[in-house]
């Protein structure tokens, strides 16, 4: 069994931290209300940064020491299954879930510094249903995958931010899987006006990955 490298070891390491950047001028809103607001809720579909760039600016700010972790959650409805019926522990549970974005802390960090933010517990995964009661302090507290939540639920994420913590809040409200309106798109048209919420709505133009993908959904999805 190989040993954990302490903070020093993996700051001798060649390996270097990356930072965000913005490729569209939307993408560029997105982290600019990041920066100024604590509550953040950006809508888009697949593939346009939504939960790369969040995850980038989560990553920078621990590293920096700006927080003391990273909350990362999503809700479990699509799989049609309560949490439960599911195998393994809570984290096996929700792992298959979570891997996207734990694949961009990966790429943003290295994965010598995510291993190490990870068993230090600052980097921390949950699923959204099991975090009632809970408070986080001077964190950065992501829901991906939030057009899947009713708003009830997007509010009790909310009220679990302490002092010192942003929540940033994402979703695909075309790609929603209730079986009702989405909860994101209704409280946002409740909380969009408020000081201190930022609304970021992406699209098409923005995605990345492939250059006919921003096609292909635009053709599937009007």
């Amino acid at each position: 069994m190989s040993k954990r490298k302490t903070r020093r070891e993996i700051e001798n390491s060649p390996q270097k931290v990356k930072t965000v950047e913005a490729k569209t001028p939307r993408q560029k809103d997105y982290i600019r209300s990041i920066v100024e607001n604590d509550v953040v809720f950006c809508t888009g579909p697949s593939g346009c940064g939504k939960s790369f760039i969040a995850s980038g600016i989560a990553a920078e700010h621990l590293h920096r020491g700006d927080i003391e972790q990273v909350i990362v959650t999503r809700p479990l409805v699509c799989t049609g299954k309560e949490i439960g019926s599911l195998p393994g522990e809570l984290l096996d549970k929700i792992a298959p879930y979570l891997l996207p974005m734990q694949e961009n802390f990966k790429f943003f960090l290295g994965r010598a510094y995510y291993g190490h933010y990870y068993n230090e517990g600052k980097i921390r995964y949950a699923p959204l249903e099991v975090m009632r009661g809970s408070t986080f302090h001077n964190s950065y507290m992501i829901l991906d995958e939030a057009q899947n939540c009713t708003w009830e639920q997007i509010k009790m994420f909310i009220t679990r931010m302490g002092q010192g913590s942003k929540v940033i809040i994402n979703g695909d409200i075309k790609q929603t899987d209730l079986n009702r309106k989405s909860g994101l798109e209704e409280i946002i048209d409740k909380l969009e006006e408020i000081e201190g919420v930022g609304l970021c709505r992406l699209g098409y133009s923005d995605i990345q990955r492939n250059g006919i993908l921003g096609r292909i959904l635009n053709a599937l999805e009007n």
